[in-house]
């Protein structure tokens, strides 16, 4: 009887094709997030709410993805490349979508203005670690090359360059959010105590997105040295 999973018949050409498909879905909810605080410095609140719904959106049919690929996936010895290494990065994948939603949900439950002496940082530290989940992107969707030329070769040197660059992206997310914490610290008289701290995890939450990333890249380098 054939499988009534669309992903199921993809594997058969490419154990990538159920990630490559996955992580479209992760950076449509990453790529939410400017927008998301875009709205929020502007104090449009109903924007916030309508983006929030966006990435929550985004967020299910990535899990619906996910759910299909881990029941698709074959359990074959004969498969190219281990089976838990493909779900290990599908997970990490998984949380970048999860940390976005994370996001979009504490900037709805509790209503927040972004305080003048962060807007700017926070927009540079936004807009860096939505270029580390691309690069991501971009080395995932490298990966069919990659199993075509069996793993070795000119292609492994590209996507050995391509993850070098996803941690020097993701190492500079990590100064950007070291100063914007500093800066939060520096005026936390002027916010209410509360907010410091929620600003201080959103903070977190943000540097994470690029954190997920790397981890992505650092997974399929190891899978290629295999």
């Amino acid at each position: 009887m054939a499988s009534t999973n669309p992903l199921a018949n993809l594997f058969g050409k490419s154990p990538f094709k159920g990630l490559q498909i996955h992580m479209r879905a992760v950076l449509d909810c990453v790529h939410e997030i400017p927008i998301l605080f875009e709205a929020l410095a502007a104090g449009d609140q109903e924007k916030v709410i309508a983006t929030k719904d966006k990435i929550f959106e985004h967020e299910s049919k990535a899990d619906q993805i996910k759910n299909e690929m881990r029941g698709a996936l074959p359990k074959s010895l004969f498969m190219p490349v281990d089976r838990r290494d493909l779900l290990e990065v599908l997970q990490m994948q998984d949380s970048i979508a999860d940390t976005a939603q994370d996001i979009a949900g504490m900037l709805v439950e509790r209503r927040m203005g972004v305080p003048e002496f962060m807007r700017n940082p926070m927009k540079d530290l936004v807009l860096r670690c939505i270029d580390a989940c691309e690069q991501s992107a971009k080395v995932i969707e490298e990966l069919d090359e990659l199993l075509a030329m069996g793993f070795r070769g000119r292609e492994a040197t590209l996507v050995e360059e391509m993850v070098e660059a996803l941690n020097l992206i993701e190492d500079e997310t990590d100064d950007l959010g070291i100063d914007l914490t500093r800066i939060l610290f520096e005026h936390e008289d002027e916010v209410k105590p509360v907010s410091v701290m929620m600003w201080y995890q959103l903070i977190e939450w943000i540097g994470d997105l690029a954190d997920y990333s790397e981890k992505v890249g650092d997974r399929l380098r190891l899978l290629i040295a295999r």
